[in-house]
């Protein structure tokens, strides 16, 4: 069934870009490397957007929105981020991560098990297909689609070659690494952020090891935390410059970061 589930995919997705390359195992131990942070810049942010994904794609920056019965997919111009577009998902089901593949848009399902695909840019719904669980993050590298659930797994799957799944343990020093959450592919590596922490681990996707920790305590100061003010959530990288932008759910500040090594 799991192998199958992603079938729809490749026809509803007629897609010719290139693959990714093939994973591969290695049994050399990587070194961690700790990194903290530089705030660059800061732009306000709808407090509106519990957020679960996060993308700049072509000049605008897509996010989705979380929570049932509240959950959207808004559209954004970048990085001035006037809306341009608010589409509402079905109230039966809670929007999770999304990332975008020639021009069609994949919306991850929470505990509904479905992938919902829109054609940009008018964000028509033009199909769903099954996932083989939890839907969490979303990102991708030319035609591969990679997706975390909320474990120490992410899944993959090739939507110009059939939309099988393969599935790749996470580690961290050798360690199953849990609750991988909102996902970016950045210079290729994963970079993921880990569920109720501060923390962003970035992936080697040919083995599964953790290469680097980033730690971002501290970035939305106290004053700037509400009552509903949730946990840090949301990684977008701006093709254009190689930038990094970080938000959270219910945050008032989209944030360009610059990496530091040695956390502070």
């Amino acid at each position: 069934m799991i192998v199958r589930c992603l079938q729809l995919l490749s026809v509803v997705i007629a897609t010719t870009l290139p693959h990714s390359v093939a994973l591969a195992e290695t049994t050399s131990e990587q070194e961690v490397v700790n990194y903290g942070y530089r705030v660059i810049s800061k732009t306000r942010f709808d407090r509106e957007n519990f957020t679960q994904g996060l993308e700049i794609h072509d000049g605008r920056l897509y996010v989705s929105s979380g929570l049932y019965g509240r959950s959207m997919i808004r559209v954004y111009t970048f990085p001035s981020l006037d809306l341009i577009q608010s589409v509402p998902v079905d109230p039966r089901i809670f929007a999770e991560g999304l990332t975008i593949v020639n021009n069609r848009l994949m919306l991850l399902s929470w505990r509904e098990r479905v992938m919902l695909v829109y054609a940009l840019p008018e964000l028509t719904l033009i199909g769903r297909s099954d996932l083989p669980g939890q839907g969490w993050g979303a990102t991708h590298s030319g035609s591969v689609l990679w997706m975390s659930d909320g474990s120490d797994q992410l899944y993959s799957a090739d939507l110009d070659g059939g939309g099988e799944l393969a599935t790749l343990p996470i580690t961290l020093a050798g360690e199953p690494l849990r609750n991988l959450n909102e996902l970016e592919w950045v210079d290729g590596e994963i970079w993921a952020n880990v569920w109720q922490t501060d923390q962003i681990a970035r992936i080697d996707p040919t083995n599964g090891r953790v290469v680097g920790m980033i730690n971002l305590a501290g970035l939305l100061p106290e004053e700037d935390r509400l009552r509903d003010t949730d946990v840090l959530n949301g990684i977008a990288m701006n093709p254009e410059d190689g930038a990094i932008w970080v938000t959270g759910k219910r945050w008032p500040w989209l944030y360009k970061i610059k990496l530091e090594k040695n956390a502070r």
